[in-house]
């Protein structure tokens, strides 16, 4: 499985899963989330609706994954993972690793073998941006050391120069 990473931004990203940085709730929000769900239209809302009536009335929890259609997305699925607010006072790089390794057993779980991940937690959850990288490198090397993966490549898309130039130093 190829690692790779790019600067753009990942509702153009043609792989078969594009990786969201959900709240809670599914119903959208602002940044990634945001950004995936008005580009890939009402078809996404209507799905997350759907989730939320039949298994996450209260929401889906944070750390765990699940997938809909990428509507007019270029790529077969989004999948929605809900990354832990950063903390000063407690170690939460457990519950951050956790979306990356679920997302990447939900995006397995559908025969997908290109993923696209946004650095999860990084923008309004606070996370710093060197310590979500090393997580994230982290939980990607390790979910594909155990569990040989059918994936291919897994890229993260970064927004900036600067956030690609952190993840090339993680990598």
């Amino acid at each position: 499985m190829d690692i790779t990473l790019v600067r753009g931004d990942i509702t153009r990203q043609r792989v078969d899963a594009i990786v969201n940085a959900a709240n809670s709730s599914l119903m959208g929000g602002g940044g990634v989330d945001g950004a995936i769900h008005r580009h890939g239209g009402p078809e996404i809302i209507e799905e997350c609706r759907k989730l939320r009536a039949s298994r996450y009335g209260s929401g889906l929890p944070t750390g765990q994954a699940v997938a809909t259609t990428a509507g007019r997305l270029p790529a077969r699925w989004v999948i929605h993972t809900v990354g832990p607010v950063h903390s000063p006072f407690e170690d939460r790089s457990e519950l951050l690793a956790s979306c990356y390794r679920e997302s990447l057993r939900v995006a397995e779980s559908l025969g997908a073998e290109t993923v696209a991940f946004p650095a999860i937690g990084t923008g309004i959850f606070g996370w710093p941006l060197p310590e979500g990288a090393r997580v994230a490198v982290e939980a990607v090397r390790g979910w594909a050391a155990e569990a040989s993966p059918s994936l291919v490549e897994v890229r993260f898309v970064l927004f900036d120069a600067g956030a690609y130039g952190v993840f090339e130093a993680a990598l």
